[in-house]
């Protein structure tokens, strides 16, 4: 029997323990910008380089013989002086490296925080259904300058999220993502109500219905909300979609195999939930993910059918695999009713988006020039970049219906990125900013900082712009 999540509690409290108190006793990690830094070791230091032929590339990692065996000192190389702008997350691949033990930087660092983070990131392991080997993790010492409270918490928000995606469906459908959502709502005192089933049409949330009836796991819709009715009303859209066979119009088997990263928007707007409650920002905080498994059986949507949606435009389905705009559109038309001071939507939404940027690098969509420009400033501030993509008006064009109000898809295959998010900006009326980032919410091959799997893209920056517009 696998065993259970982990839950936020003892992700917290082994992040704790990884994260020791300035000043506790550590081997020294020593910043090698170049080759000329080398000129400064001993003699005994510099034999030791030589006969392991090591030199100074970007991320290499060599531990310096100290008294009795032990290690003595840690070289790291930056790769240069501006190494933290190139790399933010770069000191990610010392917790892999290196074997157990208490280490510190022995230099002062251009973001100590963004270094912390970076070591804390690097350790992840998603362990839920591998036998314990027993070996203790690196620890670091809190570099001077860095908050404490504010890396673990990002650590933290690091971790839920990744955990979130990594689990398969088989344990990790709609019920266990609004399980997810009320305990990290219980954490904080947030509230949460859940629309499922059945009660999904009587509400008004059909196209959610229409995506998710087909599956044995009843979808749902989950409303998260937290903070003073008083404060700017912060809403975050997450696509919530647990597994997705493409249904009718089946995905090929390698296109399914990382579908279980489906739901990436939800872990990304839960990780972003997270920092926001722990650093007690002044928001009234609103998570909504439509959740469902888009499955195959006689009663799923067809290509070719009429949904009406939550707002009452009619859409006509193109293809069932872009099934996830449906029901961010429903999500996203109860969240404007409200009119929110921000309205953002997260979603592993196109396969168009990575072939524009590739897995690293998120399209982000807005009118706002100034939100988009303060928001990019601090995606990049915090090594979780993001990059700006159009609402290109003359494509909206391309959605267009014979039969509805409009395609929910565009019948070509260029540009399927944009017309994604035209599609769903028709559904936000009356929010005074909105933004849409289209993610991969996957790091398909190790990282500095971001092993293989399961990323939260997008709620670090997300974070880090909130941070400075509202402050605490």
């Amino acid at each position: 029997m696998p065993t259970k999540a982990v839950t936020l509690e003892t992700t917290r409290r082994n992040l704790e323990d990884l994260l020791l108190e300035p000043g506790a006793p550590a081997i020294p990690i020593r910043l090698i910008t170049s080759e000329s830094d080398l000129d400064a070791l001993g003699d005994l230091e510099r034999r030791w380089v030589e006969a392991r032929a090591w030199t100074p590339a970007q991320g290499a990692v060599l531990p310096l013989p100290g008294e009795g065996g032990s290690i003595g000192a840690v070289l790291f190389a930056t790769g240069g002086a501006d190494w933290a702008k190139a790399a933010p997350m770069l000191t990610g691949v010392l917790a892999a490296a290196l074997p157990p033990g208490d280490y510190r930087f022995e230099a002062e660092l251009p973001d100590p925080e963004l270094a912390a983070l970076g070591f804390l990131a690097g350790g992840y392991r998603f362990t839920r259904y591998k036998t314990s080997d027993g070996q203790k993790p690196a620890r670091l010492v809190l570099p001077e300058g860095a908050d404490r409270n504010q890396v673990l918490a990002l650590a933290e928000s690091l971790y839920l999220g990744r955990d979130l995606i990594n689990t398969p469906a088989s344990d990790l459908g709609p019920a266990e993502l609004e399980a997810a959502t009320r305990d990290l709502a219980n954490a904080f005192g947030g509230s949460v109500k859940v629309t499922e089933g059945s009660s999904l049409l009587s509400d008004n949330f059909p196209m959610i219905h229409a995506v998710g009836r087909a599956s044995d796991r009843l979808p749902r819709l989950i409303d998260l909300h937290w903070g003073s009715e008083h404060a700017p009303k912060l809403t975050v859209v997450g696509k919530g979609i647990c597994f997705d066979t493409g249904g009718l119009n089946i995905k090929p088997g390698s296109g399914m195999g990382l579908m279980k990263k489906d739901m990436g928007g939800a872990a990304a707007a839960l990780a972003f939930a997270l920092l926001v409650m722990r650093a007690g920002l002044p928001v009234r905080l609103r998570v909504l993910i439509p959740a469902a498994d888009n499955s195959i059986a006689g009663n799923a949507f067809r290509p070719g059918d009429v949904l009406t949606s939550r707002n009452g435009m009619t859409v006509e389905i193109g293809n069932t695999d872009a099934e996830g705009r449906l029901v961010l559109a429903d999500a996203l038309s109860l969240a404007d009713e409200e009119a929110p001071d921000y309205l953002i939507t997260l979603a592993t939404l196109t396969g168009a988006a990575r072939v524009a940027l590739g897995p690293d690098l998120p399209p982000l969509y807005t009118d706002d020039d100034a939100f988009a420009g303060d928001l990019l400033d601090a995606s990049h501030a915090v090594g979780d970049p993001l990059w700006r993509m159009p609402f290109w008006a003359n494509y909206d064009k391309l959605l267009k219906s014979n039969v509805a109000d409009v395609s929910h898809i565009s019948d070509g295959a260029f540009a399927g990125s944009v017309t994604a998010a035209l599609f769903l900006k028709r559904f936000v009326k009356d929010a005074k900013h909105f933004a849409h980032l289209d993610i991969y919410g996957w790091v398909p091959r190790d990282q500095p900082g971001r092993p293989q799997g399961g990323e939260p893209q997008g709620a670090r920056a997300l974070f880090q712009f909130f941070r400075q517009k509202l402050g605490s």
